[in-house]
């Protein structure tokens, strides 16, 4: 496996974040960042200007879907799902960045990554 561009890895961090986000229940972007901020302690913050293109490239790729709603407020909002195709593709990138986080850990504590089970 070849390692991914700072780029893929960055873009592929954040949609797994969400797709993961989404995984329980539907959300509305603020929800979505909100809630990723949440379970890391405060350590991500995902800003607007990052988060909407990434729910935007999710749902053209069919792993989510979006309809609008009312707030109680009257707002009007965006809420987001995941697909049964967003599912699967949950659980395949989850596997790939317990590979390369294993490899990552491995290289820095000097000791080989876990094998994979074929």
């Amino acid at each position: 496996m070849s390692l991914p561009s700072r780029l893929d890895l960055l873009q592929g961090t954040l949609d797994l974040l969400i797709l993961r986000t989404l995984q329980t229940e539907p959300k509305h972007g603020w929800a979505i960042s909100e809630r990723i901020q949440q379970i890391s302690q405060d350590v991500l913050h995902v800003n607007q200007g990052s988060l909407y293109p990434a729910l935007h490239r999710l749902e053209q790729a069919g792993l989510l879907s979006s309809r609008w709603t009312t707030a109680d407020s009257g707002r009007r909002r965006r809420v987001y799902t995941l697909t049964k195709a967003g599912n699967r593709a949950l659980a395949e990138r989850h596997a790939v960045w317990r590979q390369f986080s294993d490899a990552i850990t491995g290289l820095l504590a000097g000791t080989r990554p876990r094998e994979n089970p074929a």
